[in-house]
């Protein structure tokens, strides 16, 4: 497992990564894709936020969620180029957005409804790069961007509805379900990238890397062979 500690980084320390989110999924994607990084959790209030924008989109979450991390890891000061990412995830069925059911009872009805059916996973984006010169946290260069991949369920049982939501596993995910974890055996496929289905999409981590002037492969940890 890669160390998940202030001094994560990748070859030659030059360029580091904080993931402005508590998910264990996303903390897994990034570990199997060998990216050092730290965790800083966001403070933003969804609720707020929700309050204040109607109903803000994933996009829009991701950013206030990274641009609250960013901020606090830029007072803080950096020693290298540090990125922060900020994510969101919302599942989209019939036109209705779902986000974590929380409670048993409603996860058992959103997947009664979604059974044999097909939805679609949106996970916003948001990256920030906060640079060691003096000031630059006052002007944190970002992008941002939704990846989306649509999800096919099984045609599960009510027994195995009732299963799955008894593990618990369900009740903390958009959309009611995960393909990381016992919910990969009720999905019967992805269209387009699984890894956006668990909250994270490390191939829009390269390419937002690289679009704020970095070099994505300078987090990547070298084999022991290599050090």
């Amino acid at each position: 497992m890669i160390p998940h500690d202030d001094g994560a980084a990748g070859p030659g320390a030059g360029l580091r990564l904080v993931l402005g989110s508590a998910s264990p999924g996303r903390a897994e994607v990034l570990t199997r894709a060998r990216v050092p990084f730290r965790v800083v959790v966001s403070g933003v209030d969804e609720a707020a936020v929700g309050a204040a924008a109607g109903d803000p989109s994933p996009a829009e979450l991701a950013e206030a969620k990274g641009r609250d991390v960013a901020a606090r890891v830029a007072a803080a000061g950096v020693e290298a180029p540090t990125l922060v990412l900020g994510c969101d995830s919302v599942f989209e069925f019939e036109g209705r957005a779902h986000g974590k059911p929380h409670e048993p009872e409603v996860a058992v009805e959103r997947w009664r409804a979604q059974a044999g059916r097909e939805g679609v996973l949106h996970s916003g984006h948001w990256l920030g790069l906060v640079l060691p010169e003096p000031g630059a946290g006052s002007g944190v260069a970002a992008e941002a961007g939704v990846v989306s991949a649509v999800v096919r369920f099984g045609a599960v049982t009510e027994a195995e509805i009732q299963a799955y939501v008894a593990t618990g596993e369900p009740l903390h995910c958009a959309g009611a379900f995960t393909v990381d974890g016992a919910g990969a055996a009720l999905v019967d496929g992805v269209d387009g990238d699984p890894n956006a289905v668990i909250g994270l999409s490390v191939a829009w981590l390269r390419r937002a890397t690289a679009a704020l002037g970095q070099d994505f492969t300078r987090l990547w940890e070298p084999s022991n062979a290599q050090r």
